[in-house]
Formats: C-alpha cells, sequence, structure tokens
C-alpha cells in the first residue's frame, strides 16, 4: 500500500499524514504519539518471531501451512506468510477470493462451499490462468449438483479442485458420517467439471477450550478425517490431493493425529491455522498450545495486537470511559483488558490494575483499582483477531509496542 494516499476516512492517523502516501508518510519517521485514539497497533517484532516459529514448526513436521486470510484480510501480512514458506492463503467466501486474486494471490484455498453461478462464473475465468492454483470444500450431492450447473453452463477450461469436507454432529459445515462424505467422494471422482482432490475440515467447532472431553473429541474428529482419507484413496487421480485441518488452537493435536498417517509423496498435509501471526491475549492465549505463557523450553507465540483508548469521562468513582467501544475493538471471545497506562502515547508506560466490565458502539467501561485522569491513555490486550482487524482500514506497525517508532501501515480490505 505504500502509493496508497492517506486520507481523513483511515481513522487514527495523524492529520499531517492526510494527503500523503503511505511511503511518504513512513519516510518522516513517524511515532505513535502523533496518532489519534483510540487505535489498535500492531508489533513488528512480535508479528516476525510468530510467523518463523509457525513456520519452523511446520517444517519439522512435514506440514504445509495455508494460513487463514480472513484473520487480517491484510496482503501485506499475507505476504510474510507467504515468504516464510506458506504454499497459499486460505479464505473463507467467493468475495474474499475474488479479493485476494485481485490482491496478487496465486494459490487460494476456500474453506467453504462455491455454489453460487455467479461466482462460479468468475472461477471460470480464473482458471484460465494455469499458474492459479485453487482448491475448494464440498459436503454433499447437493452442493455437488449446483457446482457442476454453474461451471457447465459457463465452461469451465479446467475441473476445479474439490476436496470432500467431512464434519461431525454438533459441528458446522461437513457430511456427518464417513458413509456420507464417501458417497460425495464418489460422485467428485466421477465428474466431468469437478476433480477429487483429498479431504478437508475444521475441528474447531467441536471444542472451545482444552478440557479432556473437548480434546478427545478433537482427536476423535481427526482420527475419522483419515479414515475418511484412506477409504476414498482407491477415487483419487495420480494429481496433488489434501487433507487439510487446523485452526489456530488445536494445531498440534492435528499434527499428532496426521503423523501416523502414510506419506505418499503427493498428498499435501496442510494447516489453516490464521490467527498465530498476531495471537492474542484473550481466547488464543488460554487455548493456544504455544501461548507465550506456557511452561517448558517449546516454541511460543507473542501477543502482537494492542489496543490503546483514550480516558474521556470519570462520571462516578471506580468509574473511567474510554474512547474505544465495539466499533473499535473485538469482544465476541472476551472484553479488552487493561495492560497499561501512561499520560500520552509517548508514556512512560506503567502496569494498570483494572478490568473492563462493559462496551458500548464507542465507549468502554473501565474500572480501575486506582484513579485514572481525563486525557490519560490506556492500552489493552485483545481477544480474536478475527474480529479485530475488520474495524480498521490502516493500523500502524511499531518496530516494537516498546519503541512507538511507527514502521509501516496495514491496510485491510474487508
Amino acid at each position: 500500500m505504500s502509493d496508497d494516499l492517506l486520507t481523513a476516512r483511515d481513522k487514527g492517523i495523524p492529520d499531517r499524514a492526510i494527503g500523503m502516501t503511505t511511503a511518504a508518510f513512513l519516510a518522516t519517521s513517524p511515532r505513535l504519539d502523533e496518532f489519534w485514539t483510540p487505535l489498535i497497533v500492531l508489533d513488528d517484532a512480535a508479528m516476525r518471531a510468530n510467523v518463523a516459529t509457525m513456520a519452523d514448526w511446520c517444517a519439522e513436521r512435514d506440514l504445509e501451512i495455508m494460513p487463514h486470510g480472513k484473520t487480517t484480510m491484510a496482503p501485506d501480512l499475507w505476504q510474510r506468510q507467504l515468504d516464510a514458506g506458506a504454499l497459499g492463503i486460505t479464505l473463507a467466501t467467493m468475495g474474499q477470493v475474488r479479493t485476494g486474486r485481485d490482491l496478487g494471490l496465486d494459490s487460494i484455498m476456500l474453506a467453504n462451499a462455491a455454489v453460487d453461478a455467479r461466482s462460479l462464473a468468475w472461477l471460470a475465468g480464473e482458471l484460465a490462468d494455469p499458474a492459479f492454483r485453487f482448491v475448494c470444500w464440498a459436503d454433499s450431492l447437493a452442493t455437488l449438483d449446483a457446482m457442476e450447473r454453474g461451471l457447465r453452463a459457463v465452461r469451465a477450461p479446467r475441473p476445479v479442485d474439490v476436496c470432500v469436507e467431512l464434519g461431525a454432529a454438533g459441528g458446522r459445515t461437513g457430511a456427518r458420517s464417513i458413509a456420507e462424505a464417501v458417497q460425495v467422494a464418489e460422485r467428485l471422482a466421477a465428474s466431468d467439471v469437478l476433480r477429487l482432490a483429498g479431504v478437508a475440515g475444521y475441528e474447531g467447532s467441536l471444542a472451545h477450550d482444552r478440557s479432556a472431553a473437548g480434546l478427545d473429541a478433537v482427536r476423535a474428529y481427526l482420527e475419522a478425517q483419515l479414515e475418511l482419507h484412506r477409504a476414498i484413496t482407491p477415487l483419487y487421480d495420480d494429481g496433488e490431493l489434501y487433507v487439510t485441518a487446523g485452526g489456530s488452537a488445536y494445531f498440534e493435536i492435528v499434527a499428532d493425529v496426521w503423523s501416523g498417517a502414510e506419506r505418499d509423496g503427493r498428498t499435501r498435509f496442510t494447516l489453516r491455522s490464521g490467527a498465530y501471526i498476531v495471537h492474542d491475549d484473550g481466547f488464543y492465549r488460554s487455548i493456544s498450545p504455544f501461548d507465550e505463557g506456557g511452561t517448558g523450553a517449546g516454541p511460543h507465540f507473542v501477543n502482537a495486537m494492542h489496543g490503546i483508548a483514550r480516558v474521556v469521562s470519570r462520571p462516578e468513582a471506580g468509574l473511567a470511559l474510554v474512547d474505544a467501544g465495539k466499533r473499535d475493538l473485538p469482544y465476541d471471545e472476551g472484553l479488552p483488558i487493561p495492560r497499561a497506562a501512561a499520560p500520552e502515547l509517548a508514556g512512560p508506560w506503567h502496569p494498570v490494575d483494572a478490568t473492563v466490565s462493559a462496551m458500548n458502539d464507542q465507549h468502554s467501561y473501565v474500572r480501575p483499582a486506582e484513579p485514572l485522569a481525563v486525557g490519560e491513555v490506556v492500552r489493552f490486550g485483545l481477544s480474536h483477531p478475527c474480529t479485530a482487524f475488520d474495524k480498521w482500514r490502516v493500523l500502524p506497525v511499531v518496530d516494537s509496542i516498546e519503541s512507538g517508532v511507527v514502521i509501516d501501515l496495514i491496510r485491510t480490505w474487508f
């Protein structure tokens, strides 16, 4: 986004940046204390460490990764993951796929079905590019019916790679039994416009914590996925295949289960974890196997995503209202967590003992143990990156959260 013009529509940027290109603004050595509140700030050092940690861990286990790009919808961050060896980027909707192609992606997994005739017509045009890798999912014969109708109507230049999606009772999408999934695979193998490309699924909807019951449900599902892969092996052609699972919560269990699978040189065992690039201070801190607070010498992720807001009101004792709310900070997997306070964005920062009790559209209710003055700023740990990035068109990146030196601006495309 170096040539993009910054405008008053990009919330949080300094007034002097309006009308400048991103490159020109960054050339002036900006600092965070120039920015307006509220903000979400990304930590470059932490993101680089997280990307390297995941890339190294996957390489050691002979795993591919196609990180879920819906987390950030930020091509500059996708590129960091691709540069570290990612096979491609996963996306969630055909609208996101079109956006990704427009932003230069040539390897995309759609972790979903594509059934709309309009988007299938667009996809058929993209498939004329032989360098474009695209694979999507299907979980029923009805899904295949819709795909075949759409692709035949536009005479797609090559078959679309499709993985059979296995689900589980109480989960999200996916065939609810191996027998149903085998029927989908058989139909795929016989199709003239679709190609059976492997098996897919998402284990994260089966648990929401690290309880024994939750982990057992995840493991049982992954073992069933491998059973499906073995069952439909006679239906595969000799092309590239995928076995894919792995959100950002249970990917070490995915790797462990997959370690018992036979490797044939053409099947790509592919994780789709996406939130790891920034991690968080809430949901993933509590559930990720690589949380920075973990014990032992194993790999750890570091929180690289921070909210900053300013105290605008102290209407009663023990309550401070700040200028960031649901429009600015994520709240669906836990409220923001006050971590530090300072007189201004330049610091000095000091730890703060406080909680957030509620959020409105543009305010958060902070309950501090010690009073916070009107005008002070509070830095928050956040929970769930997937609902943080979508609130911002431009996010400043500092070389580290301690320095306040702004080295980049990340633009999102939601």
